[in-house]
């Protein structure tokens, strides 16, 4: 078993596997070691489920042997967000309500990495329910920051980021409504896509209709996150916000010539605070794009009522999907989500029709803009990592934060545009802490988006 299996990218770990230099259970295995070395340090992976694995790996070298067909993932150690059902394997969502809950289904994502030939080792820590960019919860605890203990990995796919900093999987599921991809990702160092609503389809859903949550990949690099998200991609019938395009489109070349691409690149996101330190590490990327050849103006779109609207489509879906508990579970929940279900109760039809409305304004504005620029760069998180005990940052830059979603705009004002967008690693602050920025592509734009991170990767390396 080769110790360095580990730190390989994705795509070298799957060349080696089908040339027959490194079998299935040789790459499970090593996976397993790292784990049971580095986990009980972070607390990234909270069910592992290691004997099933080592079986699904055997299985997959005996199918190679025999000249099977083989999947995009085929030999991949993988692991999955606690929020994802998951068949036979205990899924909490983060909560006391369903500490020992042990589903009889897959979810679409899971559903999708297994037939792709993606090894599962195990489920990743969030957040109870998902809610808040800092995991931790009452079952499992706090999920530790790779690059200082005491700091936060972020959220709500802290454990999955964690998980592939650290080497123990190759690739990682997420999910994001508010920033729970880019934001871990960029707190970690790693690479978080949040994709066009329905290009990697949803199911189970509460509100299969609402485009704001979406699925996604992480992973260590660009291309092996383009390899994964082929996996994942692609419609299906049970999503009907799924996008009917072909998927093998992300393994092709990812090279591409940027001279003359436009680039938008922020200016305040309507005021809001943002940290100095992030403030001079994203601005600092600027030049990176230039040398690209790409053109970079100042620009934006107007962000009035993405806040206001925002909140209220967030607690409006909260509301409805925990209104499904027992009344005499709520008190189990943390009380933010009991305060998010407060909210709920107080919003009248005018104000959820308002923001719908407002959602597509906002959707308008940025295609707009998207129709003078190529991209639009930005912050991803508006402040580094912070301690690891705390909720949530209270202030930012002397700005106080009332609520724990306060912090997050820079990633939920996006995630209103319905525009594409990533996490790709970039500097760190003076005490070392990673922190990414932030690129957004037109709707759908998943392939330009992909192609310019790769080349705005491979201009820092």
């Amino acid at each position: 078993m080769r110790s360095d299996v580990c730190d390989l990218s994705a795509v070298e770990m799957a060349c080696l596997i089908r040339a027959g230099q490194l079998s299935a259970r040789e790459c499970v295995e090593a996976h397993l070691v790292r784990i049971e070395q580095v986990n009980r340090e972070f607390n990234a992976i909270v069910t592992l489920t290691a004997e099933t694995a080592l079986n699904t790996a055997a299985a997959a070298d005996e199918r190679q042997a025999r000249g099977e067909p083989l999947g995009p993932l085929h030999g991949l150690p993988v692991a999955h967000k606690d929020l994802q059902p998951t068949r036979g394997v205990r899924t909490t969502f983060g909560s006391r309500i369903f500490e020992n809950f042990v589903p009889a289904f897959d979810s679409l994502v899971v559903e999708r990495i297994r037939n792709a030939g993606g090894i599962a080792l195990g489920k990743t820590n969030t957040p109870e329910f998902g809610a808040g960019s800092q995991t931790f919860n009452e079952v499992f605890g706090a999920t530790c920051n790779p690059h200082d203990h005491s700091k936060t990995c972020g959220g709500s796919s802290g454990g999955s980021a964690v998980a592939l900093s650290c080497g123990m999987v190759a690739l990682a599921d997420g999910s994001d409504l508010g920033g729970s991809l880019r934001n871990p990702a960029s707190y970690c160092g790693v690479v978080g896509l949040r994709p066009s609503a329905g290009r990697v389809p949803s199911w189970p859903s509460v509100m299969p209709w609402s485009p704001l949550a979406v699925e996604g990949p992480m992973a260590r690099s660009v291309e092996d996150l383009a390899l994964f998200l082929s996996a994942i991609a692609g419609p299906d019938p049970r999503a009907p916000l799924s996008i009917d395009s072909q998927p093998e489109q992300f393994v092709g070349s990812l090279d591409r010539d940027f001279t003359g691409a436009r680039v938008a690149w922020w200016k305040d996101l309507g005021g809001i605070p943002i940290d100095p330190e992030v403030r001079r590490i994203t601005n600092a990327s600027r030049r990176v794009f230039e040398s690209l050849g790409a053109i970079v103006e100042e620009a934006e779109p107007e962000w009035e009522g993405a806040d206001r609207a925002f909140r209220i489509l967030r607690f409006w879906m909260s509301g409805a999907r925990l209104s499904l508990l027992p009344p005499d579970r709520i008190s189990l929940l943390k009380d933010t989500i009991q305060w998010e279900i407060e909210q709920s109760r107080a919003l009248t039809s005018t104000d959820v029709a308002w923001a719908h409305m407002k959602h597509g304004e906002i959707f308008e504005r940025m295609r707009q803009l998207m129709d003078r620029f190529d991209f639009f760069v930005l912050p991803v998180s508006q402040i580094p990592p912070f301690d690891v005990t705390q909720p949530w940052p209270k202030q930012i830059d002397g700005v106080r934060m009332d609520t724990y979603i306060d912090w997050m705009k820079s990633c939920y004002y996006i995630t209103m545009t319905g525009c594409p967008a990533i996490s790709v690693p970039f500097g760190r602050t003076s005490d070392g802490l990673p922190v990414g920025i932030q690129i957004v592509a037109r709707h759908r734009d998943e392939l330009g988006l992909l192609r310019l991170a790769h080349r705005f990767e491979r201009a820092l390396h």
